[in-house]
């Protein structure tokens, strides 16, 4: 199907745009997903200086890179997240301003709708992110909640949410949700909530990321199935379970890397994920979008891992076989 293999910026955020992209070409990537912070993209630039839009398309331009989306993934979690100060190292001082919970997620509600403004300015028609979640603490907790208290949570992301997909639909852009942990939706049937809840915005669809559901015990082939036509941006990262009845899937309060997890993320090939069987259900759900990397493997170098990465998933992006009929999409009945 040839799609385009790309490289999301965001494990070089530390690095200046220009050297990335360098960096990408010469390791064969054919564009970048931006994430909004760092050097990157900076959003009230993009909205506030008039060439500054085009200086980022010529730099990714000098090195044949193409800009199929931005993703604004920290300041979307703290739209809907009880805001504490884990939040503040996530979001520009100008949206944390004075830290008080309310204010916080409403600047972070309008930062959004400036990151779909400044796609439309870029002429970029997809924005990827978080939502955040104000019901996540509920997940495998104690007390467990109502189905009252799930039913506002669920209202309050509708609430926040329902603003920023205006902006979309009046700018023409799209919202690809990262279905993860620590999200309103992080699986199958958290998803199907979440567009009930939104009436099935159009403006409204799924970033797939397979390791977020390859840990949770969740075959990612499914989740293709369930929603073939809201699959809208694709992150190829895999993940490696290591249970070995000491260790556990929550992770034991231990950091990405350490021996005694029970399941960390992997370079692409490296971990658990049927690949092929993505690759065909993408195929079969007729994905024509990029394929973007998305580096995370505390064992192994990421420069190392993006060359390497981009040749795998080169080789893994087989075309589909030719139909002369009976070549449908998978639909929920």
């Amino acid at each position: 199907m040839s799609r385009s293999i790309i490289l999301f910026s965001g494990g070089w955020a530390d690095l200046p745009l220009a050297e990335l992209a360098a960096k990408a070409a010469d390791w064969g990537y054919q564009g970048l997903e931006l994430c909004c912070w760092g050097d990157h993209f900076e959003v009230q630039r993009a909205l506030s200086e008039d060439d500054y839009c085009q200086e980022k398309l010529e730099t990714l331009s000098r090195f044949n890179l193409s800009l199929p989306l931005l993703s604004n993934h920290r300041v979307g979690q703290a739209v809907c997240d009880p805001i504490d100060g884990r939040h503040q190292a996530l979001v520009p001082d100008y949206v944390w301003g004075d830290g008080q919970a309310v204010g916080v997620q409403q600047r972070a509600a309008e930062e959004m709708m400036a990151t779909v403004r400044a796609a439309e300015k870029l002429g970029v028609g997809l924005v990827g992110g978080f939502t955040g979640s104000s019901v996540w603490s509920y997940v495998a907790g104690y007390p467990a909640p109502t189905l009252n208290v799930i039913a506002a949570g669920l209202k309050d992301f509708s609430r926040k949410w329902n603003p920023i997909l205006d902006v979309c639909r009046d700018c023409g852009v799209k919202f690809a949700f990262e279905v993860h942990p620590g999200q309103i939706a992080f699986d199958l049937y958290s998803a199907e909530m979440a567009l009930d809840a939104l009436d099935g915005r159009e403006e409204f669809g799924f970033l797939f990321d397979p390791s977020h559901l390859h840990w949770q015990g969740i075959d990612p082939v499914e989740f293709l199935r369930r929603f073939p036509d809201r699959i809208w941006h694709v992150h190829i990262k895999d993940a490696a379970l290591t249970l070995n009845g000491r260790t556990g899937v929550l992770g034991s309060y231990l950091p990405p890397g350490h021996p005694h997890r029970g399941w960390d993320f992997r370079a692409p090939g490296h971990g658990g994920i049927d690949w092929e069987a993505v690759v065909r259900t993408l195929n079969a759900i007729h994905y024509e979008g990029p394929l973007a990397v998305e580096f995370k493997d505390a064992g192994m170098d990421r420069d190392y891992g993006a060359d390497e990465a981009c040749k795998f998933v080169k080789r893994l992006d087989f075309e589909p076989a030719k139909q002369s009929g009976g070549d449908e999409a998978f639909h929920e009945e």
